[in-house]
């Protein structure tokens, strides 16, 4: 089994954790071949760790871990990396990928361009 955990700061506003567990949701109905759920570095639960943790022991032998940021702050470039390691040790035989955050994604400016109307 596949897991995808997208990954978010995480708020001390319910609504908007709320909003990233909607978005997991919404790409669990396009993903079949993956079971999907959101975790947070802070403020909310699960994080990130015990949601690696849950896919592990739910059977994945491959974790995809999703970047919910929009840019390459100190969270994306050393706070999930080093929990993703240290599950990965912790882990040995399943695969764990960290992608591509969010902003970096191929296709992002594309996406943003779309949103700008273009007439009056």
């Amino acid at each position: 089994m596949q897991a995808l955990i997208l990954l978010a700061h995480g708020s001390r506003r319910a609504e908007s954790n709320r909003e990233v567990q909607a978005m997991a949701e919404q790409l669990a109905a396009r993903l079949p071949g993956f079971r999907v759920s959101a975790a947070f570095l802070e403020l909310s639960a699960p994080d990130i760790a015990t949601a690696i943790d849950r896919a592990v022991a739910q059977g994945a032998g491959r974790v995809l871990l999703l970047p919910y940021f929009l840019a390459a702050g100190r969270h994306v470039v050393e706070d999930i990396p080093a929990i993703v390691e240290e599950r990965r040790t912790h882990y040995a035989e399943v695969e764990m990928l960290l992608l591509p955050y969010l902003g970096a994604a191929p296709g992002m400016a594309d996406f943003l361009a779309a949103l700008v109307p273009t007439s009056p």
